[in-house]
């Protein structure tokens, strides 16, 4: 018993550091930063590319269109081998709600070293040069934006010097799992790139969130964006650390008018979703993989073990210890769930949602040893080469 007491009150005090030492990660007050409009409104050029997208463009793309925006913006669709007629639904959904010009274009099969969607990119800021912008906005085909979405996210960039700024899309979170896993998908990144960091400048930590980064053009030439970058899978995190790298400012809070649409109903979906690129996070190094799932095990399954072990041994430190590590996590995610509006029941149910994330881990890593690597819409992605 004195192994699990000791084993408990490192799992309190890893939550007790989260809690104040982890660039309170846990709040979610992280919004646009202060900004005025512009004098002048410069131009931006968007691009989408999309992949099999018919399902959510309907939903997304018409709320591109009718971007409320002052100065000259554009938007490049990149069909990136769809079959199932996004290019030609993304022309009709243009000549039937009209608004902001729409291009729409085709690169062929990515070459090897590329993945399919920064090929897309590529090919899209390429389209984009000819119109000389001075900001580039790169959105998901599942990602709809409130009609000031482009003027707000210029205006911040303008306002406070950024070369770079993103704005985490608001997840959707109406079937019974997307409730229980979403939220924390959210909670688990800011606690790995604490928001408060990424803007402060000497800072190692940098992220962006894919559905919605505003680039200023000058910025992805100097970064080299995207081919520095090409074979990455977690692309957002891969273009947040290049532009930073490279001296630039960059910019990430949490989106009120910039929304995902994209339906995960079943937990094979999310599943899905996070086993795709979770190996890819922890780059395909099987000591860094048991030491997530260690840390992981400790911080989230230890407290409600503990509190239970400790109530039936009858050992008052594991049970007290565990119970307060419980709460404490508990207490960090309340924030999370306020923000999606969603039941603050959930919170004591972290330690389920985590082991589930444990076991999609473990499976990224499992699927990658049997060669299938990364996949998503019928391709597969090999680890890069470190060589």
């Amino acid at each position: 018993m004195d192994v699990v007491v000791w084993i408990t009150a490192a799992s309190l005090a890893a939550w007790l550091w989260l809690l104040l030492c982890q660039g309170f990660f846990w709040r979610t007050d992280l919004r646009l930063p202060p900004r005025t409009d512009p004098g002048s409104w410069p131009d931006v050029c968007v691009v989408v590319p999309a992949r099999d997208e018919a399902e959510v463009l309907p939903d997304s793309l018409p709320s591109l269109l009718a971007q409320d925006y002052p100065g000259r913006a554009e938007i490049f669709l990149v069909d990136d081998g769809s079959s199932d007629g996004t290019g030609e639904l993304a022309r009709t959904l243009a000549d039937r709600f009209g608004g902001l010009p729409l291009t729409v274009d085709s690169p062929g099969e990515p070459p090897a070293g590329w993945t399919g969607k920064l090929w897309a990119v590529r090919h899209g800021i390429g389209l984009a040069r000819g119109r000389d912008p001075e900001f580039l906005l790169l959105t998901d085909a599942d990602i709809a934006h409130e009609p000031d979405s482009l003027r707000e996210l210029v205006a911040a960039a303008r306002t406070g010097g950024f070369d770079l700024v993103s704005q985490m899309a608001r997840l959707r979170v109406e079937s019974g799992w997307e409730r229980l896993v979403v939220p924390a998908f959210v909670y688990f990144f800011a606690q790995l790139y604490p928001f408060r960091r990424i803007a402060r400048q000497g800072a190692r930590t940098a992220a962006a969130a894919g559905g919605c980064v505003l680039l200023r053009a000058e910025a992805a030439e100097r970064a080299r964006i995207p081919d520095a970058i090409r074979q990455a899978v977690i692309d957002d995190v891969s273009l947040a650390r290049a532009v930073k790298r490279s001296g630039g400012r960059i910019w990430l809070g949490l989106a009120e008018r910039v929304d995902s649409v994209r339906p995960y109903p079943r937990l094979a979906d999310l599943w899905r979703m996070v086993s795709r690129s979770a190996y890819a996070q922890l780059r395909h190094n099987p000591l860094v993989l048991l030491a997530t799932v260690l840390g992981l095990a400790l911080v989230y399954l230890v407290p409600p073990a503990a509190l239970v072990v400790g109530l039936v041994a009858g050992s008052a430190p594991a049970a007290l210890f565990g119970a307060l590590a419980w709460a404490v996590m508990a207490g960090t995610y309340i924030p999370m769930l306020r923000y999606y509006r969603q039941t603050l029941w959930l919170a004591p149910l972290l330690p389920f949602t985590a082991l589930l994330y444990l076991l999609m881990t473990v499976d990224s890593a499992v699927q990658h040893y049997r060669g299938r690597g990364a996949s998503w819409k019928g391709r597969t992605y090999a680890a890069p080469d470190r060589g």
